[in-house]
C-alpha cells in the first residue's frame, strides 16, 4: 500500500470534528481480510454520491485490485437503525433491485462495531451522480421505473419500518421549532402555519402504501448512460404512501430553473406507470402530496438551520438579513460549519420556493402539471392491471 494511504480518518460523532480517529494500513488490511476482500491496493474517500452530509458518516472506497468495495463508518445511528436499513437492502438485492448490496464478514455479520462506529461494507457500484439539470429524460424515465419497482417488490417485505416523516411527526416537529423563529420570519411562519392546517384537513390517508424510499433526491441517484444503476440512500425508508414517494421525486428532479418542467414530469410518470399504474385516488391526491413533500423538506431543512451554533445567523440569511460569519474562515471547523449552514439555508429556500408555487402564490409551471394530473388517469388501463393482480393473487 502506498504511503499516501497511511492515515484513514474516520470522524467522531461531531460531524465537523477538530480531531479524528485514524486507521493504519495494517488495521485496514485486517478489516479487509475479515470480509475476504483480498489485498488492499488503495483507499480513498468515496465520491459525493455515496456521502451523506450531516449524517455522521465516513465512506471510503477500498480498491482490492480486481474489485472495489465501500466501507461505511457510521457514528450517528444505533445498531437497530443500521440493522433496519441493512435488512431492507438485503431483501431488495435478493429481488435484483438496484441498490447497494451489504457484504457479510467471515462470521456472517453484515454490520459490526469498529472503533466506536458501526461498520457496513458494500459492493462498490460504478456510476455517476448527476446534478439535477444534467438528468436526461431517458434517465428520469428510468428513475420512475425503478421507483415503481421498489413499490412493487416491497409489497413482500414483512418487517415493520417506522415512518419518521409522517404528516403528524412533521407537524409536531414544526410546532416545536415555531417558538424559536424570530419576528422577521412572520411571512414564512404564516405560510407554514397555513400549510400545516390545510394538510391536516385535506391529506388523504386511505391510499396504497408499502415500502417507500422517502428521500428520493437527485443526490441519491447513480446513473450510467440512460439507466439508473442504483438508489443509494435508504436511511429514510419506511412504510408510507406510494404517491408521497412519487411526489418527492417530482419535487426533486422535475423542478429546474425555478419552475416545474412538464416534460420531466411526463417522463417520470411514463417510467413509473410502465410497471405500476396509479389509481384515480392517487391522481386526485397528487397535488396535496406534492405540497406535503415540499412542507416536509422545508421543515426538516429549517431544523438543520436551527441546529447550528448561532442559529440566528442562519435564520437571518434566509430572509436576507445581515449575517456575519460564525468564525474565522482560517479555522477548518468554522469553515465546515459555514458550508453546512449554507447547504441547510439553500435547502430551505429551495423547498420553500416549491411550496410557494404549489400554493399558487406565484407562477412556476404548476398549471400544465395540474392539467396532466387531472387527465392522467386511464380507467381501462387501471382496471386491466387490477384484473391481472386479482388473477395472480388467486393462483
Amino acid at each position: 500500500m502506498s504511503g499516501r494511504n497511511r492515515a484513514f480518518a474516520i470522524s467522531p460523532r461531531d460531524p465537523f470534528p477538530s480531531g479524528a480517529v485514524a486507521f493504519e494500513p495494517a488495521e485496514l488490511q485486517a478489516l479487509s481480510d475479515e470480509y475476504g476482500l483480498g489485498r488492499v491496493a488503495a483507499i480513498a474517500p468515496a465520491p459525493d454520491a455515496w456521502m451523506r452530509r450531516g449524517n455522521h458518516q465516513n465512506n471510503f472506497v477500498v480498491d482490492a485490485g480486481r474489485s472495489k468495495y465501500l466501507f461505511r463508518f457510521d457514528r450517528g445511528k444505533g445498531e437497530l437503525e443500521v440493522k433496519r436499513e441493512v435488512d431492507l437492502l438485503l431483501y431488495l438485492r435478493k429481488h435484483d433491485f438496484p441498490c447497494p448490496q451489504p457484504l457479510a464478514d467471515r462470521k456472517s455479520r453484515h454490520y459490526r462495531s469498529v472503533a466506536g462506529a458501526c461498520l457496513t461494507a458494500f459492493k462498490y457500484i460504478d456510476g455517476r451522480a448527476p446534478r439535477v439539470f444534467q438528468l436526461t429524460l431517458a434517465q428520469i424515465e428510468s428513475v420512475g421505473h425503478a421507483l415503481a419497482e421498489l413499490h412493487v417488490v416491497g409489497k413482500g417485505y414483512k418487517k415493520g419500518i417506522d415512518n419518521r416523516f409522517s404528516f403528524e411527526r412533521v407537524a409536531e416537529l414544526y410546532a416545536g421549532m415555531r417558538p424559536q423563529l424570530p419576528h422577521y420570519f412572520k411571512k414564512i411562519t404564516r405560510t407554514l402555519d397555513e400549510e400545516t392546517e390545510y394538510l391536516a384537513n385535506y391529506l388523504e390517508t386511505k391510499l396504497p402504501k408499502g415500502v417507500i424510499n422517502g428521500d428520493l433526491l437527485e443526490e441519491n441517484l447513480l446513473v450510467k448512460g440512460d439507466k439508473l444503476v442504483a438508489m443509494l440512500d435508504f436511511d429514510a425508508a419506511c412504510r408510507g404512501k406510494f404517491i408521497f414517494d412519487l411526489a418527492t421525486a417530482v419535487n426533486a428532479i422535475c423542478f429546474i430553473d425555478g419552475r416545474y418542467d412538464l416534460k420531466r414530469f411526463e417522463s417520470l410518470i411514463t417510467g413509473y406507470e410502465s410497471l405500476r399504474t396509479l389509481s384515480l385516488a392517487e391522481w386526485d391526491a397528487f397535488p396535496n402530496e406534492l405540497r406535503f413533500s415540499a412542507l416536509r423538506f422545508t421543515v426538516t431543512r429549517l431544523q438543520q438551520v436551527l441546529s447550528f451554533p448561532s442559529a440566528e445567523q442562519g435564520l437571518a440569511a434566509i430572509t436576507d438579513e445581515r449575517i456575519a460569519p460564525l468564525v474565522s474562515s482560517d479555522d477548518e471547523r468554522g469553515t465546515r460549519l459555514e458550508e453546512g449552514r449554507a447547504r441547510a439555508v439553500k435547502g430551505f429556500q429551495e423547498f420553500f420556493d416549491r411550496l410557494s408555487i404549489l400554493r399558487r402564490e406565484r407562477d412556476g409551471g404548476m398549471e400544465p402539471m395540474l392539467l396532466a394530473m387531472a387527465t392522467g388517469y386511464d380507467y381501462r388501463k387501471y382496471q386491466k392491471v387490477k384484473a391481472v393482480e386479482r388473477k395472480g393473487a388467486k393462483a
